[in-house]
């Protein structure tokens, strides 16, 4: 495949990771601005303004009707009610399409940010997380979110919104109530709050859990050939039910929280509301207050119960919610362990470049064994090396000091006379580029797989260099051309098509120094000698660095590297190597029935 990333977010953009803190740039990517804000807040203020004058209008007409008012008022006052129910309804209707649209918008936006932050981060962060669990990281945990601003702006704020309308309603009416109806809901709003520090961290585990499950499923799926060959069907099925099982567990125990916290208010709210009732009744009785005047106190007290009904029936979703806030802040806290300079220096902007590596060593982060020691590498511009070496000696970890994936822990690597790490990412990503036998195909058009979405390239650039890798007929026989769609992970293509795809990729590039990692192990000998030429044609005025175990590929290049356990032990020019009957790269050659 070919390899072109560029770092998370700009340095101008507010919304760029390391700009702002986590919760900010979340609440900043939800922000719906200035005009999407006011005219949800009308909605809102309607769809809770319309409801709190109802039941004035009930009062009027149950203390008209006792008084004896005359049909035609009373007639009036019915059809008022029935409108502004009417209206209250539409006017959450519009809320609830409003908030949609707004909220999915951001979450959009979101979802974008945690993308290109996810892409940003270096390659030990992700070879630690399967892309089952990133997917949920970056999209199960926004989902969640976006379901609870919806339900937040509904269900919370214009719940909250119309139980202060009602409270102050209450108290205008009657002081005693009000005042009763008040403490009642300061404590049942304080027993809600102490039960998150209880229900939130539940909620996390089971979201931590899913994201595990939905991990483990993907990386079974993706082996599903080799597990069915292999008949280890039986294995996956008992790793996945352990798996599930963790989930279960942990999902059971939040959701049994979560249901002891319903249960608990319920019975709460029940008792509150019978004391109100009663008190409003006493009242009445005393004189104090007209049967409109219960009613209404009655009405009143049934719109209490459904804002706390809806928070209760949110709090799941509250739960959740919290716990993606949580792990997408998480998430975008992950920094990159490549980063970029204050002051990048562009590598040279064309032609072959240069590849230099003085005294390179290389550990991983969380492993202190040295993967590479002491390697010293030199090509000049448009040089070709071939790295030779029994599988896991560190070929492949060289390559990626040149790619900088990595940087070196003791050491300097420099391309085109430039410290790696002084270097612009951006400028690395263009001027050095890799082709390897893991090819990676889109569920896209011929045209986005070969220019991995970029725009700006024309079609006849296109097909020439299909033309050129031996791809010109399988092109003609497609039935779209350049826009037929490709199968998920390339299906309808061949291994070889594929691979001949990889190359058309890193002949579109003004790369200086091209990396072909096992690029030809794929191929079978047809196909192989149609790339040859291809590939000499890709080498030429470039650099190259060629890794490979079928040593026969390896006779046009300039100079060979004999790696072994991470360090190069033999190194020099091809033709001097194979005609010096003790070299390793000799013996290599011989083992392997090659000619010197």
């Amino acid at each position: 495949m070919t390899i072109s990333t560029s770092s998370a977010g700009s340095p101008s953009d507010p919304r760029a990771p390391g700009t702002l803190s986590p919760r900010r740039l979340v609440l900043s990517s939800l922000w719906p601005g200035r005009r999407g804000a006011f005219a949800l807040s009308l909605t809102v203020i309607a769809a809770t303004v319309l409801p709190l004058l109802a039941p004035q209008l009930t009062r009027r007409f149950v203390d008209g009707a006792i008084a004896g008012d005359s049909t035609q008022q009373l007639v009036l006052i019915a059809f008022g009610y029935l409108g502004l129910a009417v209206s209250g309804q539409l006017a959450r209707m519009v809320t609830a399409w409003l908030a949609s649209r707004l909220a999915w918008d951001g979450t959009n936006r979101l979802r974008e940010l945690l993308a290109e932050h996810a892409l940003g981060l270096d390659m030990a962060y992700h070879g630690k997380r399967t892309p089952g669990e990133m997917i949920e990281r970056v999209d199960g945990d926004v989902v969640a979110l976006a379901q609870f601003v919806v339900a937040f702006l509904l269900d919370v704020v214009a719940s909250l919104l119309l139980l202060l309308g009602v409270i102050v309603i209450v108290f205008s009416v009657d002081v005693r109530i009000g005042g009763v109806l008040l403490g009642f809901c300061g404590l049942l709003a304080f027993g809600m709050v102490r039960a998150q520090r209880v229900a939130v961290p539940a909620a996390t585990k089971a979201r931590e859990r899913s994201a595990a499950l939905f991990g483990n499923l993907e990386e079974r799926l993706v082996g599903a050939e080799d597990i069915r060959a292999n008949g280890a069907g039986e294995h996956v099925v008992n790793r996945f039910h352990r798996v599930s099982a963790e989930l279960y567990r942990a999902d059971t125990r939040a959701q049994t929280i979560a249901g002891g916290i319903f249960a608990g208010t319920t019975l709460a709210f029940a008792l509150g509301t019978a004391l109100i009732l009663g008190l409003a009744a006493w009242s009445q009785r005393e004189g104090a207050l007209t049967v409109g005047t219960a009613v209404l106190l009655f009405q009143y007290t049934q719109m209490v119960r459904a804002p706390f009904e809806r928070l209760i029936d949110q709090l799941q979703q509250y739960q959740k919610a919290l716990a993606g806030v949580a792990r997408i802040g998480g998430l975008l806290a992950e920094r990159r362990t490549l980063p970029e300079p204050e002051h990048p220096r562009p590598l040279p902007p064309a032609g072959p470049l240069s590849v230099d590596m003085d005294s390179v060593a290389f550990a991983y982060p969380d492993d202190e064994e040295r993967v590479l020691s002491e390697v010293d590498l030199h090509l000049a511009p448009g040089e070709t090396l071939g790295l030779v070496g029994r599988t896991g000696s560190g070929k492949t970890t060289i390559a990626r000091m040149v790619l900088r994936l990595y940087d070196p822990t003791e050491g300097t690597v420099r391309v085109g006379g430039v410290d790696l790490r002084e270097a612009g990412l951006e400028s690395v990503h263009r001027r050095v580029c890799i082709v390897t036998q893991d090819v990676q195909l889109f569920a896209a058009t011929v045209r986005d797989n070969l220019t991995l979405f970029r725009p700006g390239l024309d079609d006849e650039r296109l097909r020439r260099v299909l033309v050129d890798v031996g791809l010109g007929e399988w092109l003609d026989t497609l039935p779209d051309g350049l826009d037929t769609v490709l199968g998920p992970q390339g299906g309808g293509v061949s291994a070889g098509e594929a691979q001949l795809l990889a190359f058309a990729r890193a002949f579109l590039t003004d790369a200086g120094v091209v990396v072909l990692d096992e690029a030809s192990s794929r191929l079978d000998p047809a196909t192989e000698a149609r790339i040859d030429v291809a590939i000499d044609r890709l080498l030429a005025d470039r650099t190259g660095i060629l890794i490979a175990h079928r040593l026969s590929s390896l006779s046009r290049v300039d100079k060979i590297a004999v790696v072994d356990e991470g360090r190069v032990v033999e190194y020099g020019r091809r033709e001097e190597l194979a005609a010096d009957p003790a070299s390793w790269f000799g013996h290599l050659l011989d083992a392997a029935g090659v000619r010197r």
